[in-house]
């Protein structure tokens, strides 16, 4: 885990996330496909994140998990900015080969 801000990477933002699931499709957030952008710099950390859908009944609680998991990330003194976006609308096509196929969409 990195310990200081300028060695923390996308990379490493992108990992933490894909601990966080959606409940009701049982996948990561990160090969859903709803995490639109991670941004780095020194003393911040700006994630963009979408649900499925804006009725999506469990987006609190993915958003509560995000943010848990990049609390637990990031280093002391980096503010984390973790933004709900709905612009371009989530789509199938977004997500990794492997969730595709773990749903058999290959």
């Amino acid at each position: 885990m990195p310990t200081q801000p300028g060695t923390l990477t996308p990379d490493d933002v992108r990992a933490a996330l894909r601990g966080v699931d959606d409940p009701e499709v049982g996948m990561n957030i990160v090969d859903l496909g709803l995490v639109y952008g991670v941004d780095v710099t020194p003393g911040q950390l700006h994630v963009d994140l979408t649900m499925t859908s804006p009725a999506c009944p469990m987006g609190e609680m993915i958003l509560e998990d995000a943010q848990r998991a990049l609390e637990a990330l990031a280093p002391a003194g980096v503010e984390i900015d973790l933004t709900l976006v709905w612009d371009p609308p989530w789509s199938p096509d977004r997500m990794s080969e492997d969730a595709r196929a773990h749903f058999g969409w290959t």
